[in-house]
């Protein structure tokens, strides 16, 4: 039987960097490194993007299951399972990558992966708001920032320049990939021993239900409900859907375009370079970005940054164009054009953020949340889907001025949208 005493208090700096470093991780190696491993072995850009676009869909019905992790069992227990599940999806991942049916295998591991991620971010999230204090919550915001952009440089980067490392050195790409996975299967086995006893309970998370099943399913009816009437729903989930349409499908082909050889218009850089380029420098610059546009959004508010932002994450989405016109062979000209974009889509995506915080404020704004990013993975994995296949028929150079083109719509909504002079201001500022 458990003695183990149940500590309701733990100081934060022992578990929020792991916790959200933890979060991270699997998304990135759902959507990005997914792309990268599949390119390497041989798959089309049509392909590629088809398949792991599909896997955006538990992130999309998010919002269907969130109550229940709020009604079945407590958060920390589905934090500490769900790691343990994203392992064994790791693992899983790591076994099939040799087999001859490695591609439909893998895929099923990946989406076992999604599933479980999505659902330890609505559990990781939950649990933040419940073991902290207002003060704690705004302290360590910047601190689970930071450590889930840690995670994507890990992932994008470490882990993509070591499989690049281990196909150079054994000549054996399945083989390479295959260990790559094996090593992240065994740091989820240690994030899950590790929250297991580090992981606080705290007196609110108690995992039951406050009313009966009738009454929640009511209540989650209401939700949805209260949602869809909100005044300007019809523009405002148009803009859900359509304010990253360019950077849907642009991410999507970034780095098979590194990647592909330049005989079909590609840069043919390496996997480690790629690692570099787009998972590490790439990351770097959309951090800064994404902190320099808080640092503004909260001077002037939403409103006045609105416009700007949503020109930062399309215009840079030129440097790509360049990229494939010119086809330069210098790493240092690829880093500063992929820099560039980057910068500006963390710059840019920090209006796209605010605006769903705004809308969902109000009751049940927890909620109203979650459906909105709901629709922020709606509109990137419909666009995604088809990405591989418009870039397959206008090859990259004609695919990158379509993403061009489809920035139009983006721009075009932005004269119509609602916003508070003062919302995103800091008080400070606000007061004047």
């Amino acid at each position: 039987m458990n003695k183990q005493k149940k500590v309701t208090f733990r100081n934060p700096w022992a578990w929020i960097p792991t916790l959200y470093f933890a979060e991270g991780l699997p998304y990135v190696a759902v959507m990005t490194v997914s792309v990268i491993m599949y390119k390497r072995f041989g798959l089309s850009n049509t392909e590629i993007a088809l398949y792991t676009s599909w896997l955006y869909l538990p992130w999309v019905i998010k919002p269907f299951w969130s109550p229940f992790v709020d009604i079945l069992k407590t958060k920390r227990w589905w934090i500490v399972s769900m790691q343990l599940l994203i392992g064994a999806g790791l693992a899983g991942v790591a076994f099939t990558l040799p087999t001859p049916f490695y591609l439909q295998a893998s895929l099923a591991f990946f989406w076992l992966m999604a599933f479980s991620s999505a659902t330890h971010d609505i559990a990781a999230d939950g649990f933040y708001m419940l073991a902290l204090d207002d003060s704690q919550q705004s302290f360590f915001v910047g601190i689970r920032s930071t450590f889930y952009r840690l995670a994507s440089i890990t992932g994008q980067g470490l882990l993509i320049i070591l499989a690049g490392f281990l196909e150079k050195t054994t000549g054996r790409i399945p083989f390479a990939w295959s260990i790559t996975f094996f090593i992240l299967a065994g740091l989820f086995l240690l994030f899950f021993v590790y929250h297991r006893f580090v992981l606080p309970y705290p007196p609110a998370d108690s995992g039951k239900a406050a009313h009966t099943f009738k009454d929640v399913m009511a209540e989650f009816g209401n939700t949805f409900k209260s949602f869809f009437t909100k005044k300007g729903i019809g523009l405002a989930i148009a803009f859900m859907l359509l304010y990253r349409l360019s950077e849907s499908m642009l991410i999507k082909l970034a780095s098979p375009f590194l990647l592909d050889g330049r005989e079909v218009g590609g840069l043919g850089l390496s996997t480690s370079e790629v690692g570099i380029t787009y998972g590490t420098v790439g990351v770097i610059a959309l951090t800064l970005g994404g902190i320099i546009g808080g640092i503004v959004a909260s001077r002037q508010g939403l409103k006045r940054w609105l416009w700007p932002m949503a020109l930062t994450i399309t215009l840079p989405h030129v440097a790509y164009l360049l990229l494939a016109f010119y086809q330069p062979e210098s790493l240092l000209w690829i880093n500063a054009a992929v820099a560039t974009e980057q910068f500006g889509y963390g710059f840019g995506f920090t209006a796209y953020m605010l605006y769903l915080i705004y809308f969902s404020q109000g009751e049940h704004k927890t909620a109203h949340y979650s459906i909105c990013t709901g629709f922020m993975a709606l509109g990137m994995m419909l666009p995604g889907m088809a990405a591989g296949w418009i870039q397959e028929q206008l090859g990259y150079q004609h695919f990158f001025v379509f993403i061009m083109l489809a920035a139009i719509p983006t721009l075009l909504l932005i004269p119509f949208m609602k916003v508070d002079t003062d919302f995103g201001r800091s008080k400070k500022e606000a007061n004047g």
